[in-house]
């Protein structure tokens, strides 16, 4: 089990990047249970996780460099998953499909979400709700790999949109 030490980050599924803001002990139904008490960076959301489920919602390190390598790889690849080949499915299942991979907080599925979508683009118009769940792949993708590579999210996007297109 990974513990995350106050100040530092971590990425919290659906939410991206968090910053551990405190630990603390919290008594419910008579248990104690210590929590993380997690700040959504760029926003006004906290979260609280108990320490001891951490790993099983999903929260995680946030990704190292050689990480970056195998996203950017998925990004360039151009082949497609045979379901999405020119858009055979309907687009709510897509959108479930997509949404649960987002939710996964699996950042490589993001990736290939980000990848399919943009691909999708290409030979149709999107519905409203794919058009959110490809700016939230953009917007949890580029805030990690920002934070990862220490760099600001305008040059991270550019980098993403050269590798898409």
């Amino acid at each position: 089990m990974t513990m995350f030490k106050v100040g530092k980050q971590a990425v919290y599924p659906a939410h991206g990047v968090v910053k551990v803001q405190a630990i603390e002990s919290k008594e419910i139904c008579g248990t104690t249970k210590d929590f993380y008490i997690l700040q959504v960076i760029d926003s006004d959301v906290t979260v609280m996780v108990p320490t001891d489920n951490a790993e099983a919602v999903g929260l995680r390190a946030v990704i190292t460099k050689k990480d970056i390598n195998r996203i950017y790889t998925i990004l360039k690849n151009k082949d497609k998953n045979a379901d999405h080949q020119n858009g055979r499915q309907s687009w709510n299942k897509r959108y479930r499909e997509y949404s649960d991979k987002l939710k996964s907080g699996d950042i490589f599925e993001v990736a290939n979400v980000l990848k399919d979508i943009n691909m999708l683009q290409q030979s149709k118009d999107l519905s409203f709700g794919e058009k959110r769940i490809m700016d939230s792949a953009r917007t949890l993708l580029t805030k990690e790999i920002s934070i990862a590579k220490n760099l600001g999210e305008d040059s991270i996007t550019k980098e993403i949109d050269k590798l898409l297109n």
